[in-house]
């Protein structure tokens, strides 16, 4: 197979060095269609489409979340389990320079500033998650244990 049909993104080459297959996913990203559009045009479960969420610290430092795309983060029970005083999603500005990506095609793989990974512990019992290659309109299918290329902790912060 000589080129790709997919973006290759510091995410892919992260995942590629990490040793990390993955399956590709391209598709036209809609503004604010969230993790529900990739869902519907795919056919898979919302619960397994992972959302990539940058988060900041009372003291403004980052850190990042992966969370069923059906689902919420509590940042009170977050920042109560990591003992933090608050967290608050970050500024999309300042999302992007510590990334290095836009809001909307942000992966916790080949971030520009490495970043805490906290993931939803829940997530870890599926088969297959689907989450943001780097790119809008850009997933990849991987399998939940991809993720502890990230040294992720796991938490246990989701709501409806």
């Amino acid at each position: 197979m000589g080129k790709t049909d997919y973006p290759v993104t510091p995410a892919v080459r992260a995942m590629r060095a990490a040793g990390i297959s993955f399956e590709p996913f391209v598709y036209v990203y809609e503004e604010h269609g969230g993790t529900g559009q990739f869902a519907g045009l795919f056919g898979v479960d919302e619960h397994q489409v992972i959302k990539t969420i940058v988060l900041q610290n009372e003291h403004k430092k980052g850190l990042v979340v992966l969370m069923h795309g059906d689902k919420q983060i509590s940042t009170r029970n977050l920042a109560r389990a990591l003992g933090m005083k608050h967290i608050e999603p970050a500024d999309p500005k300042q999302a992007g320079k510590w990334t290095g990506y836009l809001v909307g095609g942000t992966s916790p793989f080949g971030m520009k500033t490495p970043l805490p990974v906290y993931v939803e512990a829940s997530v870890m019992d599926l088969d297959t998650i689907y989450l943001n290659g780097g790119k809008r309109g850009f997933i990849v299918g991987i399998p939940p244990q991809a993720l502890a290329h990230l040294k992720p902790q796991y938490v246990a912060v989701a709501v409806d």
